[in-house]
């Protein structure tokens, strides 16, 4: 997300008030008005020593990821796809939807997931805040011509959810080790969740969703509901719902090597928050919002259920803003060869501050560490086929992390 959008967060969230720093997509800016710095980067220069390096430019960079191969494909804001192949950003973009996105404050192209088995197939999803604000989640087709170019006239939209404000939109697709998609849905914005969206049994915000893609393709809505999702029939939560109790999963993940799920939630006024959750376990999950907030207790406005009565999902990682920091960007498990001082951590940051921070369980209990770099602005991690690491800022900068 931009500095406008999180500061438009922070306001509401705080003061109740959001006025200047809702600047839209484009503006670097922090909440005080300055603008961000050119580059946001700090890290030291010398080989050996943890480093980001760029290895590209694009229109504000929303999501990195990768299709297999050794290309690496960037959402930008605005609704287009763009390809880094060969070191070299294509000057035809992947795909382009900017006639279907409505981009400003938090919303926009927000993230791209490839199929299991793209290769076969030449199928992708696109999660995008509609012209009228609301999410939605698209399937499209790879062209049958040009391997580095959809085709745009193959999409089909799968789920369409109304938004009640512009802001806690979610955005993450991914592919689960069990082949189907995940959905992470905020619960709707403004500010401590007024419609108890993450409690709420009925609706699908505030909730991590899980569909089968494969089941019903050829028909809409162009997916099934897998047999084991844990509120699947009559009645609430819908069919589509895997967890509840999330604030903003703005970015998630699972690590490559292990299955597991890591969510990055971001949080209301004092603690940002790392979900963990081992492959294989994790479905009906309550991961507290608005309940608790972190560890935290936070709410008993949308249920009378103890906030330590150990029915919620407590983080394994947190942080306070108590030294500026403000919202957390989820990352990935790093599982590269480039900078081996990081394998086998979960890799985070903060978007205020840029700082970094890895994460493990070692021995039994979970230790968390400062990283030496910086990354303000930062809108999104990812990673490549390889399981190198990366991080796109808001200074329309995608860098690599390194220390070869």
């Amino acid at each position: 997300m931009i500095a406008a959008a999180r500061c438009y967060d922070r306001a509401v969230r705080g003061s109740g008030v959001a006025v200047a720093c809702l600047l839209g997509w484009g503006a670097l800016a922090g909440c005080g008005g300055k603008p961000a710095p050119a580059d946001p980067i700090s890290a030291g220069p010398a080989p050996g020593v943890l480093r980001l390096e760029e290895i590209g430019r694009f229109n504000r960079p929303s999501f990195v990821t990768q299709a297999g191969d050794a290309r690496l494909f960037v959402t930008e804001i605005p609704g287009r796809i763009a390809v880094l192949a060969n070191g070299k950003v294509l000057a035809e973009p992947f795909l382009d939807i900017v006639e279907r996105v409505s981009s400003g404050g938090e919303r926009g192209l927000l993230s791209v997931a490839f199929h299991p088995r793209y290769r076969e197939n030449g199928l992708f999803f696109v999660n995008y805040t509609n012209r009228k604000g609301d999410t939605e989640i698209a399937r499209f087709r790879v062209s049958e011509k040009d391997p580095n170019r959809a085709d745009p006239a193959s999409g089909v939209l799968l789920l369409s959810i109304q938004q009640p404000y512009s802001n806690h939109n979610g955005g993450q697709l991914e592919f689960g080790p069990d082949g189907y998609l995940y959905i992470g849905m905020g619960d709707g914005g403004s500010a401590n969740d007024p419609h108890c969206n993450g409690q709420r049994p009925g609706g699908l915000l505030g909730k991590m969703l899980r569909v089968d893609v494969d089941s019903g393709a050829d028909r809409p809505p162009y997916y099934g509901i897998p047999p084991d999702n844990p509120f699947r029939g009559p009645g609430d939560p819908p069919d589509e719902v895997w967890a509840v109790g999330l604030r903003n999963p703005w970015r998630f993940s699972f690590d490559r090597q292990t299955g597991d799920l890591w969510i990055g939630d971001v949080g209301q006024n004092r603690i940002e928050e790392v979900d963990f959750v081992a492959h294989g376990q994790g479905a009906g999950a309550n991961f507290g919002w608005n309940v608790k907030e972190g560890s935290e207790c936070f709410s008993r406005a949308c249920s009378q259920e103890p906030c330590r009565s150990g029915r919620f999902v407590d983080p394994v990682a947190e942080y306070s803003h108590d030294a500026g920091d403000c919202s957390i960007t989820g990352g990935y498990v790093y599982r590269g060869s480039l900078a081996p001082e990081l394998a086998g951590w979960y890799v985070y940051g903060d978007f205020c501050t840029g700082r970094l921070w890895r994460t493990r369980s070692l021995g039994g209990r979970w230790l968390t560490e400062t990283l030496p770099i910086t990354a303000r602005s930062v809108s999104s991690f990812g990673e490549d086929a390889a399981g190198e690491l990366y991080v796109a800022v808001l200074n329309d900068r995608v860098y690599r992390f390194t220390s070869r």
